[in-house]
């Protein structure tokens, strides 16, 4: 059975956070004489960056509760999730000791944030229908297995993770599963959001990167029990999410239904070219994707690669992982940059096919 005090590494579990100036005081007033900011102002003009954002980002996380119908105690807001990634593993892995499972292929931040922390990753690859290998997940699971990523939609092959299949490591995991969704926006499925009360070894992790189109601003979530993020809250840095990032995520969070439209022509715009690709003689398979990007098996991945770069388009080699084998990772663009790829692509084939 899952017990948080089980897992939590012992430093972390007596450690007393740091606690800033606005964590000290909470409320209203007219002069703010504790934090060491400068009272005249900022050196842009544009934005007025004098004072430190609100640590916990409260008013962000109440307004997102809403959106998500969970309750805003179960949130925490990060530098991207890869933050998240970095303070789960240092939260329940002790360096040169545990380990975390992995299931490739998959994101790649997940192996560098262990190896950072001197922690063991163990990999054990998806199945021929990248699915879940259950009975190889069982097998590597040891005494010291802290944390297994489920990647879902996945990142490269854009499929979703058996539901079922993650509940039954779920209740038969010891450790916290760790479910990516930064590409759910784009997937028919439902998300694993509401599988939290449910689980308490669930941490689900979504962005707003992908589909609410703020890449720029690095800023990541991830919903769980109150006891796990309360553990997050006490690891991550003071001020971890900036004031203007904060400000754009709010204004963002009034406009909810641009992310859904935007969606919608995106997954338009996959179905298009999930239907186009195939007829390039050039292409092996393009497996269907839950998420914005397709990835297309070529008979000559590293040619059309260097094709594509000498033309001005820029896509993603991902042949050398596995089950990726002649892969092309290709993000859905807008229209005009679809047909842009689609010509470019007839070029090659004719070149390829003289």
């Amino acid at each position: 059975m899952f017990d948080l005090k089980n897992i939590l590494r012992p430093n972390i579990a007596a450690l007393i956070p740091y606690s800033s100036a606005r964590e000290d005081f909470k409320g209203e007033a007219e002069i703010f004489l504790d934090a060491n900011e400068n009272a005249l102002g900022s050196a842009t003009a544009s934005h007025a960056l004098n004072r430190y954002p609100d640590p916990m980002q409260i008013k962000v996380k109440e307004k997102l509760a809403k959106l998500k119908g969970i309750d805003p105690s179960a949130i925490f807001l990060g530098n991207g999730s890869d933050e998240a990634i970095d303070i789960l593993i240092r939260a329940f892995c002790n360096p040169g000791k545990d380990n975390i499972i992995i299931l490739p292929p998959t994101y790649g931040m997940y192996e560098v944030a262990a190896r950072i922390n001197d922690v063991v990753v163990k990999a054990v690859n998806l199945d021929k229908n990248l699915q879940l290998d259950l009975p190889g997940i069982d097998s590597a699971i040891d005494k010291n297995t802290k944390l297994i990523f489920v990647c879902s939609p996945n990142n490269p092959t854009g499929d979703i993770i058996s539901k079922s299949d993650i509940e039954e490591l779920l209740k038969s995991f010891n450790g916290v599963i760790v479910v990516d969704e930064a590409y759910i926006d784009f997937a028919d499925a439902e998300s694993m959001l509401q599988e939290i009360g449910k689980y308490p070894n669930l941490v689900v992790m979504q962005t707003f990167s992908k589909a609410w189109g703020l890449a720029g601003l690095r800023v990541g979530m991830a919903f769980a029990s109150n006891a796990i993020i309360s553990v997050m809250n006490k690891i991550k840095a003071p001020y971890n999410v900036g004031a203007l990032a904060q400000k754009l995520i709010l204004d963002a969070l009034d406009n909810s239904n641009r992310v859904s439209e935007m969606a919608s022509v995106l997954k338009n715009e996959r179905k298009m070219l999930a239907e186009r690709l195939p007829n390039f003689s050039f292409v092996k398979e393009v497996l269907p994707s839950s998420a914005n990007f397709l990835l297309v098996k070529t008979n000559n991945p590293g040619e059309l690669y260097d094709f594509l770069i000498s033309h001005h388009v820029v896509v993603r080699n991902r042949s050398s992982l596995p089950l990726c084998e002649g892969g092309l990772r290709i993000t859905v663009g807008t229209p005009d940059e679809n047909k842009k790829l689609l010509s470019l692509l007839s070029i090659f084939d004719k070149k390829s096919n003289p």
